[in-house]
């Protein structure tokens, strides 16, 4: 049965600058949130590599939900990763971090596929500072990768992935127990503790993929989130 609060609902002190607005307060968090019914290019710092025959494409396609299609061109290693302009995000012992992907690849074995919160870097597949998913060539399980100047905590999901078939993985750090909670498909797979997270570097939405064979690979992507508690007094 729907539950109704007539006088509205709120997650901020009533002495606050916001405390009688009767919805909850949105400032409460930093969010990036594309569900890819629209994309814009400029966006993104876009890597590329294209020594195969063909050429990278990066374009919407049609689907439920909206959907981000990326098509490699076909040689061994040619790779398209996608950054955000600049690095919005930074670990803090003391708020909740979290990252949500949705996405599927052509090819779950002969591919790498890596998506997170990554320092800025043009080979996201060897990056020195994050909280991400990869999955490597020649393989189809993922790794969830909490990493400080290079040295990680990992996590392998139960579950592998498989060709041309949507999966969900995610995470959300709780300073509660100072552990990285991660999810494989709506599901708890593990913690990691934060040992190793990059407390001393922002942060970028990151994903994209690279060939392991020469053929083209090709990311779909139905939606990317990322969110952070914001710092104290800076939320209404």
């Amino acid at each position: 049965m729907t539950t109704h609060f007539t006088s509205g609902v709120t997650n901020v002190s009533a002495s606050g600058s916001g405390g009688h607005v009767k919805q909850p307060s949105r400032h409460k968090y930093h969010e990036y949130f594309n569900d890819f019914d629209v994309y814009t290019a400029a966006d993104w710092t876009i890597t590329t590599t294209e020594d195969g025959s063909g050429s990278a494409a990066e374009a919407l396609v049609d689907g439920d939900g909206g959907l981000l299609q990326v098509t490699n061109a076909a040689g061994d290693n040619d790779h398209d990763f996608f950054q955000l302009k600049k690095e919005g995000f930074k670990y803090e012992a003391g708020k909740q971090l979290g990252f949500y992907f949705r996405f599927k690849a052509s090819d779950a074995t002969q591919s790498d596929v890596v998506a997170g919160l990554q320092v800025t870097d043009t080979t996201p597949l060897d990056v020195s500072d994050g909280v991400f998913f990869l999955k490597a060539d020649g393989a189809a399980t993922i790794d969830f990768v909490v990493e400080k100047d290079g040295t990680q905590s990992t996590l392998t999901l139960p579950n592998s992935l498989a060709d041309d078939t949507f999966m969900t993985v995610g995470f959300l750090y709780n300073p509660k127990d100072q552990k990285f909670h991660v999810y494989q498909n709506n599901v708890l797979a593990g913690t990691v503790v934060s040992t190793n997270a990059p407390d001393d570097e922002e942060l970028n939405v990151s994903f994209g993929i690279q060939n392991g064979a020469a053929a083209a690979k090709v990311l779909t992507v139905d939606y990317v989130h990322a969110l952070k508690e914001r710092t104290a007094n800076t939320e209404l």
